[in-house]
């Protein structure tokens, strides 16, 4: 028999996480644990609020029923948690997790062997000038080619010259940018701040207007300058992934396992992408390093080329001590033991 728990974490960030939807000060995450015998397993269930569709008052009590019936097994489970992706993406690591030789190493491969990385953007958050041109220097010093700046959330001039004075001294073959607006655009004036931006040689942009306008997206779409990757649109779709993306027709996708579902729902939409010759990648969204090395670990073995959004793992003052580590510009996993059991088992 499997016995199961769940206990709630709060992060807290170094450093305030500005985006156009506010500022981030803490976030709170749950785990789920699984023992059989003298196996264990764990899994992140990154609830995002405000952002997360399962997003409700339900969500602890439906976090305690799939504890109460873990022994339902995975697949019963999900078939229950279709409208609760994160606590869906959560419960596939903690099986996975249970049923490995080690808890912590969810897909055997080079990189968890340490001999092989993964390339990530560097990303900039929202604020001042200053604190944005700050964090821009530190993350081309530490060797970062790809870069992603949030904006939206100053006046887009100012963020725009933030970006030119990036093109001016770095070429797009030297640093590529990518901007994420989460959705701070209007359908009226997106088309010309894209074709400004368009002007910057900029890789792509996340979400220009608000998620739900379907039909302002796909004239958009049809019509930018510069390719769009859907990101928010994403979250809360289960049954219409097809007709979502061949109605919006992006340049790129970008999946978020812990909104979208987890493992298979994301697998769902990579295949569509890929027979509608679209782009996609992976990006984290603000999980601990247990979520995030889950993440890391599945996004390695899809035999990704381009640069991911995994690069979160530094951001809190409280996560957990783990083997994934950033230098110049790439995700490794570095002395597995490094992992601290003793305090996840006082969680």
């Amino acid at each position: 028999m499997i016995q199961a728990s769940y206990k709630k974490y709060q992060l807290h960030f170094k450093k305030p996480g500005g985006t156009s939807r506010g500022v981030l000060y803490d976030k709170v995450t749950y785990f789920i644990m699984l023992t059989q015998d003298t196996a264990f397993g764990i899994g992140e269930c990154a609830l995002f609020k405000g952002l997360s569709y399962d997003d409700t008052p339900f969500y602890e009590s439906k976090l305690a029923w799939v504890c109460d019936n873990i022994n339902l097994g995975l697949e019963k489970l999900s078939l229950s948690l279709q409208k609760f992706p994160s606590i869906r993406f959560g419960l596939e690591q903690a099986f996975i997790s249970l049923n490995s030789t080690n808890p912590f190493e969810l897909f055997p491969s080079k990189f968890t062997k340490g001999t092989d990385r993964i390339p990530i953007n560097g990303l900039i958050w929202m604020g001042d000038p200053e604190y944005m041109q700050q964090q821009i220097k530190e993350k081309l010093q530490s060797g970062f080619t790809t870069i992603k700046l949030k904006i939206g959330a100053i006046d887009f001039d100012t963020e725009f010259e933030l970006l030119q004075n990036i093109r001016n001294e770095y070429t797009p073959n030297e640093i590529e940018l990518r901007v994420d607006a989460n959705g701070a655009f209007t359908p009226k004036n997106a088309l010309e701040k894209l074709k400004r931006l368009s002007d910057l040689h900029i890789h792509s942009i996340e979400q220009p207007i608000k998620a739900g306008q379907w039909d302002s997206l796909a004239e958009l779409c049809s019509k930018t300058p510069l390719p769009i990757a859907l990101d928010e649109e994403l979250i809360g779709v289960f049954e219409n992934k097809q007709k979502l993306l061949k109605h919006i027709n992006p340049q790129y996708i970008i999946l978020k396992p812990s909104l979208v579902g987890g493992i298979k729902a994301s697998n769902q939409w990579i295949e569509i992408a890929k027979k509608m010759h679209m782009g996609w990648w992976i990006t984290s969204a603000l999980e601990s390093n247990i979520g995030l090395n889950a993440i890391a670990q599945y996004t390695y073995q899809l035999g990704i080329k381009i640069p991911q959004g995994l690069g979160t793992g530094s951001l809190f003052t409280n996560n957990f001590s783990s083997p994934l580590m950033v230098k110049g510009g790439y995700l490794y996993y570095n002395k597995p033991d490094l992992w601290d059991l003793s305090k996840i088992n006082t969680l």
